[in-house]
This record gives C-alpha cells, sequence and structure tokens, in this order.
C-alpha cells in the first residue's frame, strides 16, 4: 500500500484500529484485482465510513460501484475523490458515468477538463474513448471520427493497449458509419497486433 495512504490512514484512531483499516483496505483492493466487486463493495461500504476524507477509499468504492453498474453511486464517490486529491485520473470514469446516466452535457465538461488538465496519456485516451462513445450515441458519428482520428492514426513503433483500443474504437465507429473498407483496415491492425483483444477477429471476419 502506498505510503501516504497508510500515513493517512494511520490519523484515523489508535494504532491498531488504523492496522485493521489498513488490512481491509488492502483486502478489498485484492478483491477489485480479482473481479469480485460484491465482496469488494462490501468491505469499501464501512471503509467510506470510517475513513471519508481518504482519497484512496472513496476512488476504489467509486471504481467499485462503477463495475456494478452502479452509476449514481459511483459519481458520488468518485466526485468526493476529486475534491479530496485534485486528481482528473477518474475523469473518464466519470464522464462514463454521465454518459450512462444521459448526461452527455456533463461529459463534454469533463472531457474538456481533462484535455486541459496536463493528464497521462493513457487516461487521456480514455477519455478520449468515453467523449467519442458519447457523441456516437447521438448519432454524432463524424464528430466523433474526428475525435479519435488524430490519436488512433498517429505513427507508433510499438502499439500500447491504448493504441489498439483507439484503433478498436475507430474500427467501430466507421462500420457504424458505413465506412467498411475503413472498418476493415482498422480491425485487421487491431488483430494484427493482439488477436485476442475483445471481438475484433470476429467483427473482422464478418466485413469480408
Amino acid at each position: 500500500m502506498p505510503s501516504d495512504v497508510t500515513s493517512e490512514i494511520r490519523t484515523h484512531g489508535t494504532p491498531r484500529q488504523a492496522a485493521a483499516l489498513e488490512a481491509r483496505l488492502a483486502e478489498a483492493a485484492r478483491a477489485y484485482e480479482r473481479e469480485r466487486y460484491g465482496d469488494a463493495l462490501s468491505l469499501l461500504r464501512e471503509l467510506a465510513r470510517a475513513l471519508p476524507t481518504v482519497a484512496s477509499v472513496r476512488e476504489l468504492y467509486g471504481l467499485t460501484l462503477y463495475r456494478l453498474g452502479r452509476w449514481k453511486e459511483a459519481l458520488r464517490e468518485l466526485q468526493a475523490f476529486v475534491e479530496l486529491s485534485g486528481s482528473v485520473d477518474q475523469h473518464p470514469v466519470l464522464a462514463d458515468c454521465e454518459r450512462a446516466l444521459g448526461h452527455h452535457d456533463r461529459a463534454e465538461t469533463l472531457w474538456a477538463e481533462l484535455r486541459t488538465a496536463g493528464a497521462g496519456s493513457d487516461v487521456l485516451a480514455e477519455g478520449r474513448l468515453v467523449m467519442a462513445g458519447s457523441l456516437a450515441d447521438r448519432g454524432r458519428f463524424a464528430d466523433a471520427i474526428a475525435l479519435v482520428e488524430p490519436a488512433a492514426l498517429r505513427a507508433v513503433r510499438k502499439p500500447l493497449d491504448r493504441h489498439l483500443r483507439l484503433w478498436y474504437a475507430l474500427g467501430d465507429l466507421y462500420e457504424r458509419s458505413g465506412d467498411l473498407p475503413r472498418a476493415r483496415e482498422l480491425f485487421r491492425r487491431v488483430v494484427d497486433a493482439d488477436p485476442e483483444l475483445s471481438d475484433a477477429t470476429e467483427r473482422l471476419a464478418n466485413l469480408r
């Protein structure tokens, strides 16, 4: 567990109480990593009550709620995380919750904040994908493609996971907008790099 989190938890209660809280947070993190979201939720619900000002607790609680499709509750926890930490790392998840609730204007606001906040490449790519999805939800395929294309078509020697996800998303947008040749090209890129990624192999086969 990061030392700053440990230090923050140790300000709550006696050393024995703090140690117990640390152990429960570590257990919740393991459950989350193993996709046992129900188990993580049970632990984090109590931890959030005991440690309401610990940003990492509110963050993990929010992410767990997000994985369970509990959008409004996830928003509450992740907004608390932002207020406590000042971080934009979970802005893509916040935007996806807003998108799921049909609040596309709020998703756009979060994307605008993320673009100007100096976020890391992975976080920025994830935010771009969510915003493109929001545009596509409203039938704005040309706008979604214009948002993803510059990042997806940038030349890279060794594609990382974010590049493959951008290629896949762009292929999906091309297909949905009726541009099947370009869709084939993008899904081919994905399959060449990682044939196990999502259903890219199947989608490429269906486009032949």
